[in-house]
């Protein structure tokens, strides 16, 4: 390139920076500069590996663990979750007025249902074993499953969210979403020994109820049917939006489940590639025949679904 051709594409990029430079402070949408500091993405996810270590106790972490040093090791790492955690609440907090105090008591009160979240875990790992022949054993399970990962780090968010700390729960998500291909809210209710089964492209909606024993299968989504809106046209936030789905029930791939007032009736099946906007009795088999949905009682004595 000529030595003129160089000086004017230079200039240009000066001018292009320039330019950019100038225009960023009316795009406040876009900036927190002047802000209180913000939770860190980066942070937040080396916390929930230490909480992999608590959970899972010699699957995740350098140190190699015996009887003898376990319970040193987990109150140790326990202590530095407690130090990194703390932090990262009250910046999510401040801006509510919340102060290094409320983050405490939030952290220790997430500590005191621990022994609770790890129990609804274990049976999520063992629903999983359960609930696929395809799995050689637990350590596969726990290594190497998306959707005990997803659902692993959404027990961690769901009980922050609610602890009502905003933004960290989202992170949370939001991470397991990038990872696993299954996006769950924070805000979600999930009973107990949850599966989702292979998981690419599951949803499950903010508001949704999810009873016990329940398995997903890929490309299920629980979601709204529409947004209501108030009087000025603005989003009614956290209103029902997302269906129920009680105890027993499978959903096979690809399956749509909208609405708030849609109600999944307990040890229902609802078939792959299904469009439901409407509640199903319990004891219901759902499948698309054709391009019509079938109904069928699934009978006292039908076989466990899935």
């Amino acid at each position: 390139m000529s030595r003129p051709r160089e000086e004017e594409t230079g200039q240009r990029l000066r001018r292009a920076i320039d330019r950019y430079v100038g225009g960023v402070e009316g795009r406040w949408r876009l900036s927190a500069v002047g802000d209180p500091p913000r939770p860190q993405k980066r942070e937040i996810i080396e916390i929930l590996r230490l909480f992999q270590e608590v959970v899972y106790p010699g699957y995740f972490g350098e140190t190699l663990l015996y009887r003898d040093n376990l319970r040193d090791h987990l109150g140790d790492v326990l202590f530095r979750i407690h130090l990194r955690l703390t932090p990262q609440v009250e910046k999510a907090i401040a801006g509510r007025g919340g102060g290094s105090a409320e983050a405490r008591e939030i952290v220790a009160t997430l500590f005191e249902r621990l022994p609770e979240v790890a129990g609804r875990i274990e049976e999520d790992v063992q629903a999983a074993y359960d609930g696929d022949p395809a799995a050689s054993g637990l350590d596969e399970i726990v290594l190497a499953y998306p959707g005990v990962k997803a659902v692993f780090t959404h027990r961690i968010a769901h009980e922050l969210h609610l602890l009502d700390v905003p933004l960290v729960p989202r992170i949370l998500s939001e991470f397991a979403h990038n990872e696993t291909g299954i996006d769950i809210h924070p805000g979600a209710r999930i009973g107990r020994s949850f599966f989702v089964d292979h998981g690419t492209g599951v949803v499950v909606g903010e508001t949704t109820d999810i009873g016990d024993r329940v398995k997903l299968y890929q490309g299920v989504t629980l979601g709204a049917l529409s947004f209501p809106k108030d009087e000025r046209g603005k989003l009614i936030r956290g209103a029902k939006r997302h269906p129920t789905v009680e105890d027993d029930v499978v959903i096979y791939a690809e399956a749509t489940i909208l609405g708030g007032e849609t109600v999944i009736g307990r040890g229902s099946v609802i078939g792959g590639s299904v469009w439901l906007t409407t509640s199903v009795p319990p004891g219901t088999r759902v499948t698309l025949a054709g391009d019509q949905l079938r109904f069928e009682p699934r009978g006292p004595s039908a076989p466990p679904a899935g």
